[in-house]
């Protein structure tokens, strides 16, 4: 039997052009989309929407799944991350201990200095023809 861990990833879109990024600060550092953990009983749409919630302060809703990264921890645990896509969204953005967050020309996005991988990902999020991001032993594939 196979352990997993699952997470997801959430770009939200402001209908001008912009995503909301955050400038993570632990661990896995740089610019990225909000997201994290999904808790026991919880499914995963609601487990993006409260992440959202806690990391940015918007509350989003008609969420999209665009795709999936996934990869072997250390542990030999199977790390999950559903990627979706929202342009729906309430509130007022607020950063939390997680990072700063702010909205940035989608287009630019490339020039800036983001989590590792995250070019790969966006290509799932932004790509209709893929849906995952799958790390073999020797290198990331995009299929």
């Amino acid at each position: 039997m196979e352990n997993a861990i699952f997470t997801n990833m959430v770009m939200i879109e402001d209908g001008k052009g912009n995503v909301l990024v955050q400038d993570r600060l632990k661990n896995w550092k740089g610019l990225a989309f909000p997201g994290g953990k999904v808790e026991a009983h919880e499914s995963f749409v609601e487990s993006a929407v409260r992440e959202v919630k806690e990391e940015t302060g918007l509350t989003v809703s008609n969420l999209s799944l665009c795709g999936v990264k996934q990869f072997q921890t250390n542990s030999n645990e199977r790390y999950v991350v559903f990627l979706y896509k929202t342009h729906t969204y309430k509130g007022k953005t607020q950063s939390s201990d997680e990072g700063e967050v702010k909205w940035i020309p989608l287009a630019s996005l490339k020039k800036e200095k983001t989590v590792e991988d995250f070019h790969l990902m966006l290509e799932v999020f932004m790509n209709n023809e893929v849906s995952e991001l799958y790390y073999t032993e020797s290198n990331a594939i995009v299929i």
